[in-house]
């Protein structure tokens, strides 16, 4: 039972959070419960969360042959770029533009030859997949119904809802995820007794009631992108890992193996929690923006990324919204976001990547640091036209 609650939280992580307390004072968490993790523990976890007591992981092998990313210029940005960094606890940061490095810098220990935890940067790997997937005849069509993937969830509010909706977050299927709810589906949905054959989070999940019809309403919920994870290991009937390093980790060229943590019935936590090197998540930033070739081969359909990559749906905050598990803005680029400042910003326009690793003083702050990372994307975009005005 400590096991599935340690998970339960971790997963709770993955989406939003709450500030972390200080209840244990060693050097490496001795449980998952990242909520109550000290900065100082953080620091040394999210860049070998593998190695935290009771954390199990599938590695996501890469190739031989390594994508580059050749120094350029260096990008004036018009600021302090290490006090920006101080401000977000940035672990590393990166800037590739027109597929070259312009900016790359490290702290808190860690010096991008390892691994950093993704938390809710893995939603736009998942979504990726799917992808994937139905450009490979495993899936259909989005429109078809979730419940022909997973047969567990029939009988349920699952039954009306296609795998698009799924993507979308948009199954109005009633959740909440507060994380300050102890009572709150985010929290309990990985505290059920696992049922022999089916994915923890199926059983959950199939006792949902509906709130909305359809299609109608957008909330966000992790344990749907868990959910997305288990629909494409079941129509694919491969592992998250070994698909994801089959269609792009290797064919791409990502540098290091990463890792993908594992629920508590063994399957990945599809919402959040790959562990990848600072360059590898800039290199994904950059398949996307090669219109997900891999290895000269179209991993996706010719036209998911323009659907996935813009609004499908309105979140109630103006200029943006959510496509398939990316979070979009209306000038055309788009995000993939995890607490403790995890991210890859996405620019097509100006042939733009900026990863970053960090472990803000708390799991989410929209209006402090989260606020500053997005000024300091647009001071980049400025800097990019500026320079392009020359």
């Amino acid at each position: 039972m400590r096991r599935l609650l340690a998970a339960a939280l971790l997963c709770a992580a993955a989406g939003a959070g709450v500030p972390a307390s200080t209840q244990t004072t060693d050097n490496l968490p001795k449980d998952l419960n990242v909520l109550f993790w000290t900065q100082d523990q953080r620091d040394v976890a999210f860049r070998t969360m593998e190695t935290v007591p009771k954390v199990v992981v599938n590695t996501i092998r890469a190739g031989g042959t390594v994508y580059p990313l050749p120094q350029g210029k260096p990008l004036d940005i018009g600021l302090d770029v290490d006090a920006h960094m101080a401000k977000q606890r940035n672990a590393g940061l990166i800037i590739v533009q027109d597929g070259q490095i312009r900016l790359e810098k490290y702290a808190l220990g860690y010096d991008g030859g390892g691994r950093w935890t993704s938390f809710s940067v893995a939603k736009s790997f998942t979504s990726t997949l799917v992808g994937a997937a139905v450009k490979d005849g495993y899936i259909k069509s989005l429109d078809d119904k979730v419940t022909a993937y997973i047969p567990g969830l029939k009988g349920s509010a699952y039954d009306d809802v296609s795998v698009r909706q799924l993507l979308t977050m948009t199954s109005g299927v009633k959740w909440n995820e507060d994380y300050t709810d102890p009572k709150s589906d985010v929290a309990q949905f990985n505290l059920q007794k696992p049922v022999a054959g089916e994915d923890i989070t199926v059983s959950y999940m199939k006792t949902l009631p509906r709130e909305a019809p359809a299609g109608s309403k957008w909330v966000y919920k992790t344990g749907e992108t868990n959910l997305i994870g288990v629909l494409v290991s079941s129509a694919t009937g491969k592992t998250l890992s070994d698909y994801l390093s089959e269609k792009v980790w290797k064919p791409f060229g990502m540098e290091q193996d990463a890792v993908w943590m594992l629920g508590p019935t063994g399957h990945e936590i599809s919402g959040c929690c790959i562990s990848a090197s600072l360059k590898d998540y800039a290199r994904l930033g950059q398949f996307i923006l090669n219109g997900g070739v891999a290895g000269g081969q179209k991993v996706l359909p010719e036209d998911w990324l323009a659907s996935a990559t813009t609004k499908q749906a309105g979140i109630d905050q103006p200029g943006r919204g959510y496509g398939y598990q990316w979070w979009t803005n209306d000038d055309g680029s788009f995000a993939a976001q995890g607490i403790f400042g995890q991210g890859i910003f996405i620019d097509p326009k100006r042939k733009l990547v900026i990863a970053s690793n960090g472990n803000w003083p708390t799991a989410t702050d929209p209006e402090g640091v989260g606020k500053a990372r997005e000024a300091f994307y647009k001071a980049v975009q400025v800097a990019v036209d500026r320079e392009g005005a020359r």
